[in-house]
Order: structure tokens, then C-alpha cells, then sequence
């Protein structure tokens, strides 16, 4: 009945939505959500067949750490499934207070706020902070959530080149020095592997008196002691003014974070949109990104395995004389160039059993079309033999 009526409705929004467009929308849902049925560690299965996972972002495997599945256990047996609101007007909870002191100790800052999602996170540290007025310069690859929340501030907004700071330097230059500023980076470019420059950044944030936000959501459980993240790797977290990332990478739950000075984030609470009316974090949420801050203090194995099985995959690749994008990390892209022989790469990757993303403008630039794939600490010998053998077969039909 419902589908009847739009078809017949003279509203050109209502008629894109016809029969035929709702089945090509479905096929396509399909194609690029590729929806999959059960994850077993590094193996997911997808219409009943088992792919290794070379893919996903949790870098550590933390997800299904049985400290993580207790403390959510715990979590959801105690307060039930969520708080039903923002904090602002159903109240914080005790594992909001915990999270967000855990994570301030561990990144080095004084103090932080959690979110429901990593994309509102990278968001509300730009429209927190930024106003009409101030002067954002941003890398042109930045997050899509960065790039919202530049536009919801009404600041002005420069693009420097990728990771450039003479670039950043010589716009900077340019500008009022009386207008205030802030430098918006990432720690790690997630789809280029990148890990930015941030000794130069920063030095010429000090020049230049501008505003740090660094989004590091990547960086978290790959970089520095501990995996605390860039600017620990670099030994300039009092550098930057404020860290945001994710909970949903390495920290094996779902969420995001932001943390600086408590004076900073006390801003932040009564001047954000995102922070003020955004649901709270859930419960087992909490508990589990608690759990893994835990397991990443106490055991550090898992960060030692991610880097070996990153040395190996990366010697792999630069045997086949794949082009990695000069990645630094292990999230790690095999540029392709092509739309189609990015795409039938990608396929062929998945007809021998390995699940990676295929990647296109204007997800990336033009000509650099990729298959993204990424390195956990749980992959086994027996994954990367299949692993291997995939790439082998994708780059013998290419």
C-alpha cells in the first residue's frame, strides 16, 4: 500500500523510489555492505562461506578478549542495555566517570569525554572549539566526520597537501595573525597508512600560536608505549591541545573519545551539540573499552605480534612489487589504479577466501584506486598462507 502510494505521488523526492530503484538500491546495499553472518576471530563468513578477515580495524583483536566479553557481560547484567538519553538529561553513570579517567591517564591528558560514536567524537572537536570567524587549516585527506565538523563551526576553512607542513607553513603565512587558529590532523591516515608529521606540526603550531586537534583514531593500540597512541610515539602529547579517535579500532568496543586539558574539555561539554544532546554511552560499551585499556596495560604481546605480522605482510607485498603507498603502519593499501582492476582484484581476493574493501574516488583520489586491507595481532600462520595465496592469484589475473 505504502509503495503504491509513492509511486503514484507527484513529489520528485518520493518518485526516485520506485520499484526498480528500490531493487537496484537492495543489490547494492548487498554488494557494498557485504553482510556477514558470524566472526570467529581473523575468520568472518559470508553466504555460508569462511573468509580471513584482512579488513577490519580492531588492529589488537580485542573484540572477543575474554576480559572484554566478561566486563560487557558484567556491564549489561548490572545496568541493562543503555542510559535511554544524553547524559545532560538522564545523568552520567560511574562507567562514563571510569572510561573517561582510564583513557585521560592513558593518553597522557588531564581530562576526557566519551561519546556514543567515533564520528561524533572527530566532529564535536571542531565544532567544540571552532567558531565563524577562526581559521581551520586542515589536511586535505582528513576524515569525512572532521570535515562535518569544520562545516557546522562556520569557521573558514584552508586545505593544506597531504601530511605537508612547508604547505601548512606557507598558508599559515598568509593569514591574519590576530584570527585564531586551529591545525586539524591525524595521527594515522587510515586509508593511505600514513603516520603524520607531527614534530613539524606541532613546532610550527607553536610558531604560528595556533590550536592543535589531532584525530588518532588509528594511532590508538599501534603507536607508542603501550599503544598509547602518536603523540606518545613521538613524545609530544603536551604538544597537542586535543586527541579524539574511536573506541571501535583497537579498544574493542564502539564509541569515541575526546581528550585535552580539563579546561578544554569542560568547554567542550557546554559548547557542543554533539556532546550535549547525543545518547550516552551504553553500558557494555564502556565496560568493554575499560576491559581492553586493561589488557593493553598488562599484555603487551599483542601489541609486539601487530608489528610482526605487519614486518611480514609488508615484506610480502614489497616482493610482489605491489604498490603500498609508502604505508607506515598496518593499515595498509594495495594501489590498484584502476577502478575495474581495483574492483576485480578485489573479487578474486574473495574467490580464494579473504575479505579486504575495494576503495574508489571519492573515497580516495583518482588514480588511486585501491584495495584497503589491514593487519591484526590475531592473524595466524595459517591465515596469512591463505592470505598469500590470495594475493598471489588477484595479482596473477590482473
Amino acid at each position: 500500500m505504502i509503495r503504491s502510494l509513492i509511486k503514484k505521488s507527484s513529489n520528485p523526492i518520493r518518485k526516485r523510489c520506485d520499484k526498480d530503484d528500490f531493487t537496484r538500491l537492495r543489490k547494492r546495499y548487498e554488494i557494498w555492505y557485504n553482510i556477514l553472518q558470524e566472526q570467529n576471530g581473523t575468520r568472518v563468513f559470508r553466504d555460508g562461506k569462511e573468509l580471513v578477515m584482512l579488513a577490519s580495524n580492531e588492529y589488537l583483536g580485542l573484540y572477543d578478549h575474554p576480559k572484554v566479553i566478561e566486563a560487557g557481560r558484567r556491564a549489561l547484567e548490572k545496568w541493562g542495555g543503555g542510559t535511554m538519553g544524553a547524559r545532560s538529561a538522564n545523568g552520567g553513570r560511574a562507567f562514563h566517570e571510569e572510561l573517561e579517567e582510564r583513557l585521560a591517564a592513558f593518553l597522557g591528558k588531564e581530562a576526557c569525554h566519551v561519546t556514543s560514536a567515533g564520528y561524533l567524537s572527530c566532529m564535536s572537536s571542531l565544532t567544540g572549539f571552532a567558531r565563524r570567524g577562526d581559521a581551520v587549516l586542515v589536511d586535505k585527506n582528513m576524515h569525512s566526520s572532521v570535515w562535518d565538523g569544520i562545516r557546522l563551526s562556520m569557521a573558514d576553512v584552508e586545505r593544506f597537501s597531504h601530511n605537508n607542513p612547508d604547505h601548512l607553513r606557507y598558508l599559515l603565512e598568509q593569514l591574519d595573525p590576530n584570527v585564531a587558529k586551529i591545525i586539524a590532523i591525524e595521527g594515522i591516515y587510515s586509508m593511505e597508512g600514513h603516520i603524520c608529521d607531527l614534530p613539524e606540526f606541532t613546532s610550527i603550531a607553536k610558531d604560528f600560536n595556533c590550536f592543535t586537534v589531532m584525530d588518532d583514531a588509528h594511532g590508538i593500540g599501534v603507536l607508542g608505549k603501550k599503544g598509547q597512541g602518536t603523540a606518545s610515539h613521538f613524545g609530544l602529547t603536551d604538544q597537542v591541545d586535543i586527541i579524539t579517535g574511536s573506541l571501535s579500532k583497537s579498544l574493542g568496543s564502539t564509541g569515541g573519545f575526546i581528550a585535552g586539558d580539563a579546561a578544554s574539555i569542560d568547554y567542550l561539554r557546554t559548547h557542543s551539540k554533539q556532546v550535549i544532546f547525543s545518547a550516552a554511552l551504553s553500558p557494555c560499551q564502556s565496560a568493554c573499552a575499560i576491559a581492553a585499556l586493561g589488557v593493553m596495560d598488562t599484555e603487551p604481546e599483542w601489541l609486539e605480534r601487530l608489528w610482526a605480522n605487519t614486518k611480514r605482510y609488508k615484506a610480502f607485498l614489497d616482493d610482489l612489487k605491489l604498490d603500498t603507498w609508502d604505508s607506515e603502519t598496518p593499515a595498509i593499501p594495495i594501489i590498484i589504479g584502476n577502478r575495474e582492476k581495483a574492483y576485480h582484484f578485489w573479487k578474486n581476493l574473495q574467490e580464494k577466501g579473504v575479505f579486504a574493501i575495494f576503495a574508489t574516488a571519492p573515497g580516495v583520489p583518482p588514480g588511486k584506486d585501491l584495495v584497503r586491507t589491514a593487519i591484526s595481532a590475531r592473524h595466524t600462520e595459517e591465515d596469512f598462507e591463505i592470505i598469500e595465496k590470495a594475493i598471489r592469484y588477484a595479482v596473477s589475473r590482473m
